[in-house]
């Protein structure tokens, strides 16, 4: 099926910036799953659609923004639920809050914890993989066991445990690829990051106390990226930079937690200016809390309070974050003073990248996933507002289903984030229209043209 989507402002991540154009999409589907594509980028103006490809269903965006679906590389939970203790339902349930949170694709992180829960939460994640009614499942990051004590954070100790690399087999073996692993790595001495990365996994240092040179050696061998950057490593001092210093000067990509806490909105700005949009990647590390009431939650094993939207350990240590990717963009626009279309970045094709998935995700190019996010983009108030994010379409073999409580807009009824492995059509459900030779569907207060 050829889905055209017309009449957009569509984001352009070479150039930071928005065209008019329209976007052909396709969706086959094997014997295992729906796979949707990005088949054509096209440039067009607004109000001339002659030129534009023959498709299966024409869609009007009625101007608003498409920009990639947000990618969530490191991120422990939402709405009541914890990947490393979730059942089925709650993954799913999961899942479908990130994807109305504007996350699209993400990397289910997991905690310390004694191995076998590791490999049994691994496993359930693996098996979510591609499912559709809200985020993708790309991938597992393992933050968490092998850990320097120093700089456990949250991270319960009586749950780290020293770098072994016999212990990646196994895990590997029940979480597949793609997998990203957070360690301390200056404490490797038996060849922990040599066997990760044969077995085909990336690399990240954190809750680590590595030394400049050590970090630095990290870099240079391994090409490892920095776990939500100046959290869990030591502070810049002049004598002794540490990881700070050498994830600065290397060209490793920096995760931040851009809540303003975890990292102040001036240190936000200084990092921007030192490593560029780039080499950022936004990072939500949000646990059960995200999206939730605050009141009592546990992570990694250790019991947190959230007040006000911050979650702590009794003993007053950031535990984990309740903040969204979206969120995440709109401050990193406003502490750094870009505009959103250079912050978009550092949540799209910069975590894709960091994980080894660039191209497959976080971009709007032909052949990637077409995960994508319909929205309105303020840039003088650094917004992004994702248009009626409670308006879910969901059609699935031979049903279709809309909640909404929107006018006859499309682009108001559109299935907020696109995710076009979930849009299929029934024929036997298809009306024609002699007046305009055009089959089409009506559901509830939104039609949708599908072209003859």
């Amino acid at each position: 099926m050829r889905i055209l989507i017309q009449n957009a402002l569509i984001y352009n991540g070479d150039t930071r910036s928005f065209f008019e154009g329209a976007l052909l999409l396709g969706l086959t589907e094997n014997s295992l799953m729906p796979d949707g594509r990005i088949i054509e980028v096209l440039p067009q103006s607004r109000h001339s659609f002659a030129h534009l490809p023959t498709s299966d269903m024409r869609i009007d965006a009625g101007g608003c923004h498409i920009i990639p679906g947000f990618v969530d590389v490191h991120t422990h939970g939402r709405v009541c639920e914890d990947f490393n203790f979730s059942d089925e339902a709650g993954m799913r349930h999961a899942a479908h809050s990130y994807a109305l949170a504007g996350t699209t694709s993400l990397f289910p992180t997991l905690a310390s914890a004694p191995l076998p829960e590791l490999c049994r939460a691994a496993a359930l994640i693996r098996s979510l993989k591609g499912e559709g009614g809200g985020a993708c499942f790309l991938g597992v990051h393992l933050e968490g066991r092998y850990l320097n004590p120093k700089r456990r954070g949250a991270h319960n100790p009586e749950y780290l445990a020293p770098l072994r690399p016999d212990e990646l087999d196994g895990f590997v073996d029940s979480s597949g690829l793609p997998v990203h692993i957070t360690a301390a790595l200056e404490l490797d001495n038996a060849g922990f990051a040599d066997r990760a990365v044969a077995l085909g996994a990336t690399l990240g240092l954190g809750h680590t106390d590595a030394t400049y040179a050590e970090a630095i050696g990290a870099w240079d061998k391994y090409r490892v990226s920095f776990t939500h950057l100046y959290n869990a490593m030591p502070q810049i001092h002049h004598r002794e930079g540490g990881a700070a210093a050498a994830a600065l000067m290397s060209g490793g990509y920096c995760e931040l937690i851009c809540d303003g806490m975890h990292v102040a909105p001036h240190m936000v700005d200084l990092t921007l200016r030192n490593v560029g949009i780039d080499r950022l990647v936004l990072v939500s590390d949000s646990m059960a809390a995200a999206g939730a009431p605050d009141g009592e939650y546990t992570i990694a094993g250790t019991p947190a309070v959230v007040r006000d939207g911050i979650a702590r350990t009794p003993e007053g240590a950031f535990a984990g974050s309740t903040l969204d990717l979206r969120s995440a963009v709109e401050n990193l626009a406003r502490f750094g003073n870009i505009p959103i279309a250079s912050a978009v970045l550092a949540a799209t094709e910069n975590p894709a990248a960091e994980v080894g998935l660039e191209g497959e995700v976080g971009r709007i190019a032909p052949g990637a996933r077409a995960d994508l996010l319909l929205c309105c983009v303020d840039e003088t108030e650094k917004k992004i507002d994702i248009v009626d994010n409670e308006d879910i379409l969901t059609m699935k073999s031979e049903n279709a289903l809309l909640h909404s409580k929107s006018d006859n807009n499309i682009a108001n009824n559109m299935y907020n984030y696109f995710t076009v492995n979930e849009v299929y059509f029934s024929e036997s459900s298809m009306l024609f229209d002699a007046n305009k030779n055009t089959y089409y569907q009506n559901i509830g207060n939104c039609t949708y043209y599908i072209c003859n």
